[in-house]
């Protein structure tokens, strides 16, 4: 499988390290990515972490419009002053640090969360929490009642 699927919660050791869960070392190794990358989640209060091509696809929305616009420069501010790269030691553990943990009030413990091409670091309780209202939203528009549709 070449993408972050599921999510696992891991204890955050002594030194400050978490374990990346299996299945997802698996990913970054099939995909041969050896430098992380993490931003804010710009929605969540997460951490996303991927590969090289997270970055280039920010980079390329920054491109697209004008270089000297408000937008260019905030994502730019956002992106790359706000992102830190993030290096897996020999054992697959990360170190969690003041910046993941001042963004995602991450304390003893940390979700990871698959995202498809990327993953995210999360509060366990806030995970659950975001998960719930995400699960309620999509059941409430998945199951309209027949003959309704949406005013226009």
């Amino acid at each position: 499988m070449n993408r972050f699927l599921s999510n696992a919660t891991n204890k955050i050791d002594a030194k400050g390290r978490v374990s990346v869960p299996a299945q997802f070392r698996n990913v970054l190794t099939r995909l041969d990515i050896q430098e992380l990358y993490a931003i804010q989640d710009f929605i969540y209060p997460a951490v996303t972490v991927g590969g090289p091509d997270l970055l280039d696809r920010y980079e390329r929305q920054i491109d697209e419009g004008d270089p000297f616009s408000v937008d260019a420069n905030d994502m730019s501010l956002l992106i790359h002053g706000g992102g830190v790269f993030l290096k897996l030691d020999g054992e697959g553990r990360l170190m969690v640090s003041d910046f993941i943990r001042d963004y995602t009030g991450i304390s003893d413990q940390v979700t990871f969360v698959g995202r498809s091409d990327h993953f995210q670091l999360w509060d366990p309780v806030r995970y659950e929490e975001k998960r719930q209202e995400a699960l309620s939203r999509r059941m409430a528009g998945v199951q309209p009642r027949a003959g309704q549709g949406e005013a226009g």
